[in-house]
């Protein structure tokens, strides 16, 4: 069974704006002949990698609940330049709209099991509403 990694994602309001920065990035790299691949870095190195390259994927908490996932598709250990080991995060670039789950802030990733994670949002046909609009409905307890 897939395992998740949860994390917040600082800078980005919202899962369009998320979308717009890795478009940016992208572009960037192509411009400058990089391999063109969504990376994230993090200062811990996921122990239960196997697990989470089985189908898992990186959930993205925004102004206080889950919103968005991109799928994980490889975990590459690496030693920065001042000798402190991290990690990056290979991402899927799509952005996956999920049901709003309220969630507290916290530092770092955590693991996310999958019974304990959102469904996507086009599972539940609410997809095509904006994230604002599909985070009150859930507040009222209308999703």
């Amino acid at each position: 069974m897939a395992l998740h990694l949860i994390k917040l994602c600082v800078g980005c309001q919202s899962p369009e704006e998320l979308e717009q920065w890795i478009e940016l990035r992208l572009a960037e790299k192509r411009r400058l002949g990089h391999p063109v691949e969504q990376l994230h870095s993090t200062r811990m190195v996921p122990k239960r990698v196997d697990e989470l390259l089985d189908g898992g994927s990186l959930y993205w908490v925004m102004r206080g609940g889950i919103t968005c996932r991109q799928r994980l598709l490889d975990i590459r250990p690496f030693v920065d330049g001042e000798g402190v080991g991290r990690c990056h995060l290979v991402l899927e670039p799509t952005v996956i709209r999920t049901e709003w789950a309220p969630r507290r802030a916290f530092q770092g990733w955590r693991y996310l099991p999958t019974d304990d994670a959102p469904a996507d949002a086009s599972d539940s046909g609410t997809a095509e509403l904006p994230d604002s609009l599909r985070r009150e409905l859930a507040e009222l307890g209308l999703l």
